[in-house]
């Protein structure tokens, strides 16, 4: 079992989806989670692989001097 405090506009907006689709609220935030969990555990994951790593990083400023994009 989860509860949840919701910000009011979108407790108010997942009524009203709720009341014209004939589905709970329920049902529409398991979905939500459903739909985002995935790629919330890629980020962490790659967030942790890249603490854990020796690889040299570059911003996208770095790559973009270091390339030439216009051909």
């Amino acid at each position: 079992m989860l509860a949840i405090r919701l910000p009011r506009d979108i407790e108010e907006r997942l009524i009203r989806l709720a009341e014209k689709t004939g589905r709970t609220k329920t049902y529409y935030v398991r979905e939500a989670i459903l739909e985002h969990i995935e790629d919330l555990e890629d980020t962490y994951l790659a967030e942790e692989r890249l603490k854990a790593s020796d690889a040299p990083l570059w911003s996208l400023d770095d790559l973009e001097r270091g390339v030439d994009l216009e051909r």
